[in-house]
């Protein structure tokens, strides 16, 4: 990659973002300390939920995620073919099954009328995500569930800094996940949260980042000293250190700058591609400010997407595909997925390819991106 290139995504660090962490580095707390508390506590006020529980990552707070909700052996998720494998993954680390429901054509979100007619007696959790930083249809879903009694758990990695009918997308569902990879609108270098305003559940998420001890002297089950701690269920390693989460409360205080500048890369392409012949651009639904975690043109004949994707990373383009649908995975295909399962969703991501969108990007890249996009489209695709 030469000195041009521009990533699909990329961490935005400033002065103050060394600042912080030098304190860190000089304080007396490296691993977990203060800083996470401080971090945590910036994090649900922001997302307007009483309780953030930080993790080591993103898959780390889905894990988390679905263990506070109960998921187990037995029970089902439903969830979308159209993410990161992490969101199916996490729920088979606890020996759960994955039911794939399809997506809406338009947006790439799971679809609420395609969860309802697979719903079944094992589902335990209904797992939306939020495709590209475009929010899922949390009224729908939410309809679901109170019919149901299925648990939403939402993977919001995408969608820290959206907006879903005037509130914060992360606080939509009864657990809501987030992740800080350096791609994603903050970071914290790797690193996750979950939201939640059930004081139970956030108990359970911190033992369970936590090796299942608990500290709370009021919560043990056998008496003991000052220094006494109880393992009361099965946990991992996953916290967070105070050199990220000081990372990440310095970087929050310019979320809503990042997810301004975002925006208006987002705006600069749609006017730009809005009447390119044989591309869509993303669509944009009524309620939602997106994030623009991801900006996702879509050819629409699949056969050009292979050619405009070589030529744009010929010109230095980091040009990226989300996703692979899950159910193609080798290993989920050995789990009896069939590649022609999910029609919309193979649909769409046969067709998609994400374009450079990051906060730090210069008005003379976004002028790049522009046009090369256009010469290439008018040269590969009409």
């Amino acid at each position: 990659m030469g000195a041009d290139f521009i990533p699909y995504g990329s961490q935005w660090i400033n002065e103050d973002d060394l600042q912080a962490v030098q304190e860190v580095l000089t304080s007396s707390y490296l691993t977990t300390g203060p800083a996470v508390a401080v971090f945590e506590q910036a994090l649900a006020a922001y997302v307007g939920v009483e309780f953030a529980v930080a993790v080591s990552n993103g898959t780390a707070a889905l894990h988390a995620a679905y263990s506070a909700a109960g998921l187990g052996p037995g029970d089902e998720i439903i969830t979308t073919p159209l993410t990161f494998a992490a969101t199916a993954n996490a729920a088979r680390y606890l020996g759960a099954t994955v039911r794939f429901a399809d997506v809406c054509p338009r947006t790439g979100n799971l679809a609420p009328q395609s969860v309802a007619a697979v719903i079944g007696p094992r589902t335990k959790l209904i797992v939306p995500v939020d495709f590209a930083g475009h929010p899922a249809d949390w009224d729908g879903f939410r309809e679901i569930s109170e019919k149901t009694g299925v648990p939403l758990v939402g993977d919001c990695a995408h969608t820290l800094g959206a907006d879903y009918n005037g509130e914060k997308a992360c606080g939509q569902a009864l657990l809501s996940t987030t992740s800080f990879h350096p791609v994603k609108p903050i970071t914290t270098g790797e690193g996750g949260a979950v939201f939640t305003n059930d004081a139970d559940l956030a108990d359970r998420l911190r033992a369970f980042r936590s090796h299942g001890l608990v500290f709370d002297a009021a919560k043990m089950r056998r008496p003991g000293g000052p220094w006494h701690r109880e393992m009361q269920s099965l946990g991992y390693n996953y916290r967070l250190t105070d050199l990220q989460s000081a990372l990440g409360t310095s970087q929050l205080t310019r979320l809503d700058d990042f997810i301004a500048r975002r925006r208006h890369i987002a705006g600069r392409y749609q006017a730009a591609f809005g009447k390119l012949s044989g591309v869509d651009c993303p669509v944009v639904l009524d309620g939602v400010r997106p994030g623009w975690h991801l900006y996702t043109l879509r050819v629409q004949d699949a056969q050009h997407r292979l050619p405009l994707f070589e030529r744009l990373r010929s010109r230095g383009l980091g040009v990226q595909v989300h996703y692979e649908p899950v159910h193609h995975h080798p290993y989920y295909a050995a789990l009896g997925h069939r590649p022609e399962e999910h029609p919309n969703a193979v649909h769409f991501s046969a067709r998609t390819i994400s374009l450079p969108i990051f906060p730090k990007m210069t008005d003379a890249q976004i002028e790049r991106v522009i046009h090369t996009v256009v010469e290439a489209v008018a040269r590969v695709v009409s």
